[in-house]
This record gives structure tokens, sequence and C-alpha cells, in this order.
């Protein structure tokens, strides 16, 4: 007998026998043949069509939401659900850039350190209470307040006071020139936030400044936006937004491809050359201001020794890394903060172009003298959060170390265990990475300062680092504060208490049926810019 196996698909594969001594002669083997090289034709010329969908706009978040107050977490997925809630007095477009938002124009002193924003008229909160330039005052003060304890603090420390002046009028003054501050001033830890409510966030709707307000939230099931009644904006084009949490890219791929989602956030890189083919239209593929890196625990053996951190950096194959195993236009990253931002391209040491051979050297030499070699191997966890692409990038990184006689176990948990753990600090080598709240130097490189509070995993704290960014932070003029950026982080790349592999790039799928959807660097695009037939 003669079998062909054909596989189509994910379908189980189909075995179809032939009579021996027939398979090239016989009229009805023929017939089967020239039937099933149309039928197989047909497979590689049809793309499947992505089902019509109707109904809200359903946007998937790669996991649950942390919480609904804005100065309570720093995770970019509960950032991006608040910016549909909440506004400033500038904004978030379309285009992800800062635009007036509650205030309709703003002044700036020659020094550069006072900013007068005039608020638009009539400002209400959805509950009807006016917003009036002394929330703005209240909310930083809460901001700041140490028994609030917020993770984002340390992204506002360059502000030294928000004061209401007259009616309409919100004065902000800093401690040094800051150009990028109606950027800043667009995240919702600096909202109109109803802090006239002391439960505000247990209530149903929830009070809001933005275009809209939560009307319910089911945990890991799904949370429904409803318009604010009372937004300046008026009614946004879309009457229900629905946030769907899918930890796991593969699943949440599914969803999209079955007509469950409008909006999807990440493509599994594995998914990427099929959906380029099969889903042109919905594929949005664009750079992305974020880094990938792992964070080493620094406050405690081996990772407290800067030389076992600097050699397993050292053995790394980035571009290996970027080009063959993610392979989705991801750049390689030797330094922190992406191309661009301070108009230099990104960091790269002197060692970054060394062969292989002579990385690995200087590797073993630095393990050695921290005391790791044959008789001592170095052993810890690489810990991850559950995803394709942490698993393969985690599983490489052990292949690239064993040469070194390292033993790197892996560690995987779903994600809210996952950084659970790293604000514990209860981990070896983590999973971590960071994309930019605004696109300045500093807003990468504070998040590894002494005081950079729960966000800074590594526990990293060294006072030359911190004077290096200090000093940035002093200056104004544009190419010696970017000059100044670069030294503070190549010592922090010298240091190694994070091990940057690649620079992101955003792979969103977007049904047809949105309209208004603009890539941009930001990877910010909010509801109320969004459409729907």
């Amino acid at each position: 007998m003669l079998y062909l196996t054909i596989t189509y698909g994910s379908l189980v594969p189909l075995k179809i026998c032939f009579p021996s001594g027939s398979a090239g002669s016989s009229p009805a083997v023929r017939t089967i043949g020239v039937a099933l090289a149309l039928f197989l034709a047909g497979c590689e010329t049809q793309s499947p069509a992505l089902p019509d969908r109707s109904g809200p706009l359903l946007r998937v978040a790669d996991d649950e939401a942390k919480g609904l107050d804005p100065q309570s977490y720093s995770d970019l997925g509960s950032t991006r659900i608040a910016i549909d809630q909440f506004e400033g007095l500038t904004r978030f477009s379309a285009a992800g850039r800062s635009e007036p938002g509650l205030a309709s124009a703003w002044t700036i002193s020659l020094d550069g350190l006072t900013w007068d924003f005039t608020l638009k008229p009539g400002l209400r909160f959805s509950d009807g209470t006016p917003i009036t330039p002394e929330t703005f005052a209240a909310v930083h003060r809460r901001l700041i307040d140490p028994a609030t304890a917020s993770p984002q603090a340390a992204l506002f420390k360059g502000i030294k006071a928000v004061e209401a002046k007259g009616p309409s009028t919100v004065r902000v003054r800093l401690n040094a020139p800051f150009p990028a501050l109606a950027d800043l001033l667009a995240h919702p830890a600096m909202a109109a936030l109803p802090v006239h409510r002391p439960k505000w966030e247990a209530e149903r709707p929830m009070v809001t400044s933005g275009a809209y307000r939560v009307k319910s939230w089911a945990l890991n099931d799904q949370m429904q936006l409803e318009p604010n009644p009372n937004w300046h904006g008026g009614k946004p084009a879309i009457q229900t937004v629905i946030w769907k949490p899918i930890t796991d890219s593969l699943v949440a791929f599914r969803l999209f491809q079955s007509g469950g989602a409008d909006m999807l956030g990440d493509v599994p890189s594995a998914r990427l050359p099929d959906v380029k083919k099969d889903y042109p239209e919905a594929l949005k593929v664009a750079l992305s201001e974020g880094t990938y890196y792992f964070a080493f625990n620094t406050r405690r053996p081996p990772f407290s020794d800067p030389r076992v951190r600097k050699a397993l950096s050292l053995a790394v194959d980035r571009e290996w890394i970027a080009n063959s195993l993610i392979a989705t236009g991801v750049k390689p990253a030797w330094g922190v903060v992406p191309s661009g931002i301070t108009g230099l391209p990104s960091y790269r040491p002197d060692w970054a172009s060394w062969p292989k051979e002579r990385r690995l050297q200087d590797a073993k030499r630095l393990l050695n003298d921290a005391g790791y070699g044959p008789t001592k191997p170095l052993r810890f966890e690489i810990r991850f959060n559950s995803d394709t692409d942490h698993r393969r990038v985690a599983v490489s990184l052990s292949a690239m170390w064993k040469p070194l006689g390292v033993e790197a176990k892996l560690l995987n948990s779903e994600a809210s265990l996952h950084f659970a753990s790293l604000r514990r600090a209860d981990f070896d080598l983590a999973r971590s990475g960071w994309v930019g709240d605004i696109p300045v130097p500093e807003n990468y490189l504070a998040v590894h300062e002494s005081k950079g509070g729960p966000i800074n995993y590594s526990g990293f704290n060294n006072p030359a680092y911190d004077s290096a960014l200090a000093k940035a932070l002093s200056l104004s003029e544009p190419k010696a504060r970017a000059a100044a950026m670069r030294e503070a982080e190549a010592l922090l790349i010298d240091q190694s208490p994070i091990l940057p592999l690649y620079h992101y790039v955003s792979k969103a799928m977007i049904h047809p049926r949105v309209k208004g959807w603009q890539a941009n660097s930001a990877n910010i695009h909010p509801s109320r810019t969004l459409s729907l037939p």
C-alpha cells in the first residue's frame, strides 16, 4: 500500500492509501491526485477572513487591572485603562502625544520654572462636582504624600508645587526646567481624580473626569465602561467599551481570530509570519518606546556582586535573540533608553562589538574573580511570567550561560504572582521591562535610582549613578542634558543591575470595523479617539 499524509492548518493529519503498484497508473488515483492538487492550491491562495463583529468595542488587556486609582499602580496595562477614565490638564491624542485636555492653554515663564494652565469653563466630574484649580493641587498633594505610597511619585518629583491661582488657573512650579511637562501631565496619575469622594474606587458607576466611567468590573472577566455624562467633550463616539484581561497571548490571539474581540495589543511572535500573510489589513506593527530586560536582584548574593551581573551580560547574544528568536522587527538592546529619545542612537558599550569568544573569556574571568568556577558553579533561578516568548527567551539565556558552567533553572508563574514577587524582592533574575510614560530619558533612568521605590525591582543602590542622574536633571540646555543622560545610562549599564535584551515593537491587531486607530511609538490609543460603524 502507498500512503499519502496531509496536514491542513491545525486539523488532524489525513492519511489516504492507494493500492500497491497503482499509484502512477490508476485512473482513479490520477483523478484523486488532480482533485487533491486543486484542493491544496485553493488552500494556498485563500486567506482566512476575520468574522464580522457587532456590538460594543472589546479591547483585550494583557493582564487584569491592578486597581482603579492611577496613583496606586505603575503597570502599563492599568494605565491604559485609566486613560479612558481620567483626564488631566493635558491628555494623550490618537497619535500618542500630549494635547490640551481640561486646560485650554498654558504659558511658561522665561526661566522655565513656572507653568500657568487655564482651565476650560464649566468642567465637572461625572457626579456633577466642579473641577477647579484646587482639584489639581489636592491631587498633587495626595500623590506625594508618603501615606499614599504611590509608585508614580518618583515620576513627578520634578514638580515643586501645584497651586490654585484664581478661579481658572493652575500654577505648576518646577525644581528645574522640564520642557516635557505637558507630556508628563497627560499621565493619569496627575489627572483630575475624585479625591472629594473617600471611597470613589468602590463606587459604581465610578466617578471620573474623562470620557468614560466604570459601569461594572468582574475580576478576571471584564471591565465595562460607559460614557461620562458630564465630560466636557460631549458624548464619545463609542457608547460601550469592554476591557477583557487575557494573560496568555495565544489565547488572546485565538479570541481575536474567532471574532471575539476588536483590539489585540500583542501578537504571539511565533504567529507573526502567518498573521502577516493571512490578516494584513488587521496587523499593525510599529516601533515602541520601550525596552525588554531582566532584572537582577542586587540585594543578595550572587547578584549583589556586579562582576557576576556583568559576566552574564557579556555572554548574551542579543542580536540572535532579537533577530532570530523573536524576529518581529525588535532591535537588540544594550542600554535602556530607546533610540531617538534623546536625539541619539541607543546606547552600545564597547564590548558589544567584541567577538563571541572574547566576550565569553572575559565573562569566565569575571566569574572566577567573584569565586565561581567548576568547583563552585553559579546557580540561580530565572523567573518569568506566563508567555511563550518569555519562556523562549529564558530557555535561550540558560543555554547561552551553560558554557560558563552556570546552572540556571526556570520558574514560571502567572503575571500577577510574578510581579508581586518582584515587588517583594523574592527572585534571583526576573523578566521585566519598561515602556516610557513620557518620551524623555529620565523616565527610563529614574526607575533605577536608589529612591525609585517599588518599581526599582533590582534594588539597585549606587550613589554615583544617583549623582549622575541628578546632574543631568539639573541641566536645561537640550544637548548638554542629553549628553549627561547618556553618561548616567553608561554608568547604569556598566554596573548591570538589569540585563537589556531588545527594544520593543508593538504588534497589534485591529478589526477593520474600528476607525480612528493611529500607529504611534507610545502605543497609546484612547477609546475616545476611536469609532465604530
